[in-house]
């Protein structure tokens, strides 16, 4: 399918991407790690919330705020990403955040629903020193933008690993024509999954027309850690239901198959979605709520879904194909996927 122009989700209109990244190293030790912020629309999420679903392919994991998502169906938040740690260190910020931009909120008017999910970085990011602080969120927050952002090794992904290689942070996006309607489906992928056999990046980099040093050539690393996790977002501004974006997460996972995975036990598989084609007024004098949604059986949906899968697949990719090789705690080191098509970048 047509990728967006930036082929990132933030081609779809209205979302931000903001990242903090911590890298030092102090003595066996180091602080390999950040968060990732994503943010829905430019406005006052609180005023106006998203539409939104998840759908948890594998629970092995700590996020946060996915309770209320799946009881009302809207994000009222900033999106979170961090390691396994600093989840309560993100939700703290970004609540603190929030509430600088709300008076009302937890006084004239209800509480916060904040959604903060994690993967655990603990084998090259010293976690126990837990350094991502409430302020890290604030900056990630208040540093998103719109248009181009860094992939790879950064924010949230700065100790994560994929395939046995560097992961990180990768997205992509596709363009889904509607007679004469046009919607973006944007996909971003915090990816610390996998083993190294298990991955198709190289039929994948083929069928793109690009050279690459297939999986078997690739030094066995020596690696002994945690089974991992993906946490991935899909953002779209088509006119889809909270029960939509559901079947839409589902279709995420879908994607990620393509990359090989089998999804090991302890690995927290978790996709979330929202649309901001319409929001959802937190204070409205109407006892009804009306919106546009798209027909299930027309077959604009049948191309949502494709869109999700082959963006899900492609952001997988573009974390591995933009990370660096990076030396971790104990003086570990987690090498790139090497490939000619280093940082490799599909745009329209």
């Amino acid at each position: 399918m047509e990728r967006g122009k930036w082929n990132l989700i933030t081609d779809v209109p209205g979302v931000k991407v903001g990242h903090v990244t911590l890298y030092e190293q102090e003595g066996d030790e180091c602080v390999c790690t950040g968060v990732t912020a994503i943010l829905p629309h430019s406005r006052n999420l609180f005023e106006e919330k998203v539409t939104a679903a998840h759908f948890v392919l594998n629970g092995f994991g700590k996020t946060v705020g996915l309770v209320q998502v799946e009881e009302l169906g809207v994000i009222e938040s900033p999106i979170m990403l961090t390691n396994t740690f600093s989840v309560g260190a993100v939700l703290e910020g970004t609540l603190q955040y929030m509430l600088d931009e709300n008076e009302t909120i937890g006084d004239s008017t209800s509480s916060l629903n904040i959604v903060v999910g994690e993967c655990n970085d603990s084998y090259l990011n010293s976690m126990r020193l837990m350094r991502v602080r409430p302020e890290h969120a604030i900056k990630a927050i208040q540093s998103a933008h719109s248009g181009p952002f860094t992939m790879g090794d950064v924010g949230a992904g700065k100790g994560m690993i994929c395939y046995d290689r560097k992961g990180g942070i990768g997205s992509s996006s596709r363009i889904v024509n509607n007679e004469d309607v046009q919607y973006t489906v944007g996909v971003l992928a915090l990816t610390n999954f996998g083993r190294k056999e298990e991955c198709k990046i190289d039929e994948w980099l083929r069928k793109n027309g690009l050279h690459a040093s297939p999986a078997s050539n690739i030094k066995e690393a020596d690696i002994d850690k945690p089974d991992g996790s993906v946490i991935i977002i899909v953002a779209t501004d088509a006119p889809v239901n909270e029960r939509q974006l559901k079947r839409l997460s589902k279709r995420a996972a879908i994607g990620l198959g393509r990359t090989g995975t089998h999804v090991h036990n302890g690995s927290g598989d978790i996709m979330i979605a929202f649309s901001n084609s319409q929001n959802v007024l937190h204070s409205s004098d109407s006892a009804v709520r009306t919106m546009d949604c798209l027909r299930d059986d027309h077959p604009v949906m049948n191309s949502m879904f494709e869109a999700v899968i082959e963006a899900t697949e492609e952001a997988v990719y573009q974390s591995l194909l933009h990370a660096e090789t990076v030396v971790g705690r104990k003086g570990r080191v987690i090498e790139k996927w090497p490939t000619i098509a280093d940082g490799a970048q599909f745009n329209s």
